[in-house]
């Protein structure tokens, strides 16, 4: 195959408006009024097919305020999410909420009707995440997961080309990423860093997408064994808050995560993920198999996509070539809106949830097993209940 075909394989297909349309507008709860809400509620804004309803925040008037804010003054407001459900007749949720307030909101939402807009990281731990999913089955609701890198058009063609077989059978992949300076605490803004109320780190911040990245090209392979490492050596330093040295006392969470992972297909994964360190990268994303590789650029601070042009290495005729995969422009909705776009769809036509809970649960296994090796020492087995 020559050159210019072997790229026109990995070409996108022309993108698909959705042209669903209720009969009525979805009406739509926030649970958490965070800073991640904004982006779900910017994605809300655009569609004239849902109007939010109502808020609850455990601060009181802080969902007031962030309505406000949207110049939506009639939305009710509630300290108790419960109360809400209650009290208005919603179509479905976005929970906006820390880690440790995922997993009850969401099934409680579920087990009163309403469909699920879930944030990342799913759950902090494993059990939680199971439970959730079995919710989810009792209930028929959808339930999907935030990971809005999946809309991005380059972080899909890499299933495309793993898809392809142009690299064969894949047997080894490393990939991770993170911040050299990025530990999301900001003042007295420190949900994300401590322990009661954000569970897991960078690990599940951010390294839960490196994860998503790779494991849904590959159709999300089981993990076997995992033998993981975390630290908090930045997170728990004074000196690296310089304005606000009292955030390292309450620093509880990983800054930086590790792992050796054994997956199903005889594949390895080699994971590293970061909130803060002394490098630019902790590397690009490698994709090895039997008949070629990929290198997928990494990005200074994750942002739902890729750092460059991706490179495929391969053997043509017994000599040594390779070619870039060029950057896919971002047309019309942006990934949130993206994200956004397929929970309503999904719930307009008696669809599957967009970001499924089977593959997610294997994510959140992996995350939850990393953490568990690193506690104890050595490597684990991993075992995922049935649901």
């Amino acid at each position: 195959m020559a050159k210019d075909e072997n790229l026109d394989v990995f070409k996108n297909a022309p993108e698909e408006e959705s042209a669903v349309k209720a009969g009525r507008k979805l009406r739509i709860g926030f649970i958490g009024t965070g800073g991640i809400a904004n982006s779900h509620m910017k994605a809300y804004k655009q569609f004239d097919d849902v109007e939010v309803v109502a808020g609850a925040d455990l601060i009181e008037g802080k969902a007031a305020d962030f309505f406000a804010k949207y110049d939506l003054p009639d939305v009710k407001c509630y300290t108790d999410y419960k109360q809400m459900i209650a009290e208005n007749e919603l179509d479905a949720v976005s929970i906006c909420t820390y880690n440790r307030q995922h997993a009850g909101p969401a099934m409680y939402a579920m087990q009163h009707g309403l469909h699920v807009l879930l944030e990342k990281p799913m759950t902090v731990t494993l059990d939680e995440a199971v439970e959730l999913c079995r919710v989810e089955k009792e209930t028929g609701k959808i339930l999907s997961i935030g990971f809005q890198p999946r809309f991005d058009p380059n972080m899909q063609e890499i299933g495309k080309i793993v898809r392809s077989g142009v690299l064969g059978k894949i047997y080894y992949i490393q990939t991770g990423g993170g911040r050299r300076k990025g530990i999301p605490a900001q003042g007295e803004k420190t949900t994300f860093i401590r322990n009661e109320t954000a569970g897991i780190g960078a690990l599940g911040d951010i390294g839960c997408y490196s994860l998503d990245m790779v494991l849904n090209a590959l159709g999300y392979p089981k993990p076997i064994t995992i033998t993981g490492y975390k630290s908090a050596y930045f997170g728990t330093d004074p000196n690296y808050y310089y304005d606000h040295p009292e955030n390292a006392a309450v620093f509880g969470v990983d800054d930086f995560a590790a792992a050796f992972i054994r997956l199903e297909d005889d594949i390895i994964l080699d994971f590293r993920i970061s909130w803060a360190m002394h490098m630019n990268t902790p590397g690009d994303t490698i994709i090895m198999g039997t008949k070629g590789s990929l290198r997928i650029p990494s990005t200074d601070c994750w942002n739902g996509t890729v750092g460059g042009p991706m490179t495929i290495y391969t053997e043509v005729a017994g000599q040594q070539t390779q070619y870039q995969i060029p950057i896919l422009p971002l047309k019309g909705l942006g990934r949130v809106e993206r994200k956004v776009r397929s929970f309503l769809d999904a719930i307009l036509t008696g669809g599957t949830s967009p970001v499924p809970t089977s593959q997610i649960l294997i994510n959140q296994a992996i995350i939850d097993g990393i953490a568990k090796s690193a506690e104890l020492g050595h490597e684990i087995k991993v075992e995922i209940p049935e649901i």
